[in-house]
């Protein structure tokens, strides 16, 4: 590793809720660290990713979709979003190329041509489009900022993301190695398995529960039986969402465990038991209290 020309810095995804910034950044890490569902707003709080080579080290912040905030969770997660913008080397605009410029997108365009740093448009979801839908698509956004590079990608295929992060290590300033070269996130294992839980809750119960479900891990230690266990709580805001994780003869919350289970195993590369419980705490998400006991914390961002 050529420390004396080793380039490093920090970059900022930011953009619309399910435009794909975490399927992204689990395409430029190789790995899973954040969550997906096709639901909006899945990221709740900056989600750091470590990209590492023999010259480079890209810090990738994923941020919560930029919306309308309802709540104080959702005026949490904008101010996440925003704050990610502070002290990045480069911000990487990402759109969806099936959809038209919107308000949503051209709001995230100011918010980000206001940074003096590099401006990258990254036109996702190519893979679902025609070779000219791409082109108009970007037409339509390249008088809206002065971008340094625009790339049309496939976050989910892959398609230019090795091109992506070349175009952005041009870009970073010579640096530090921030982070080991064989970790790939900044944030604690029990964090993730959190989200890890988060998300299956999401994916299968689909309308039913939508926003007001948490993930508290309440304890992770080895047991006798040389398994990590793991005793998680998924927090609701009413007794009929309850009813639903649980399911009839407790199926439901049996298939979220089992799917969370896989996860989280492949991310601790060992055997996992897996304990969940459902609490209601009504109107947790407007409370700050609840939130600050959820993890949910601006300070440490």
């Amino acid at each position: 590793m050529n420390k004396k020309n080793f380039k490093s810095g920090f970059v900022a995804l930011i953009g619309r809720p399910n435009v794909g910034k975490s399927t992204l950044l689990n395409k430029v890490v190789g790995q899973k660290i954040a969550i997906m569902s096709d639901k909006a707003q899945t990221t709740r709080n900056r989600i750091q990713g470590v990209y590492t080579d023999a010259d480079s080290q890209v810090v990738f912040i994923d941020t919560p979709g930029i919306h309308k905030p309802k709540h104080a969770l959702g005026n949490f997660m904008l101010k996440t979003a925003y704050s990610a913008l502070q002290g990045a080397d480069a911000v990487c605009v990402v759109v969806n190329a099936a959809e038209k410029i919107g308000p949503g997108d051209r709001l995230v365009i100011e918010r980000a041509k206001n940074v003096q740093v590099p401006l990258f448009l990254l036109i996702n979801k190519i893979d679902l489009v025609s070779p000219e839908q791409v082109l108009q698509a970007i037409e339509s956004y390249k008088d809206l900022a002065d971008f340094a590079q625009v790339f049309p990608i496939s976050a989910l295929e892959g398609n230019n993301v090795p091109e992506l992060v070349e175009g952005l290590k041009e870009v970073l300033p010579q640096g530090p190695q921030y982070y080991p070269a064989d970790q790939v996130m900044d944030h604690p294992e029990y964090f993730v398995v959190a989200e890890f839980i988060r998300e299956k809750v999401l994916i299968l119960t689909r309308e039913e529960v939508p926003h007001s479900v948490a993930v508290k891990v309440e304890s992770m230690v080895r047991n006798e039986d040389d398994k990590i266990e793991i005793h998680a709580v998924i927090i609701v805001e009413r007794a009929s969402q309850k009813g639903i994780i649980i399911g009839k003869q407790g199926q439901m919350i049996k298939k979220i465990g089992k799917m969370a289970r896989r996860d989280i195993e492949k991310l601790l590369a060992d055997k996992v038991y897996l304990d969940l419980f459902v609490q209601v705490q009504k109107s947790w998400r407007d409370r700050m209290t609840n939130l600050q006991d959820l993890g949910y914390e601006l300070d440490n961002y």
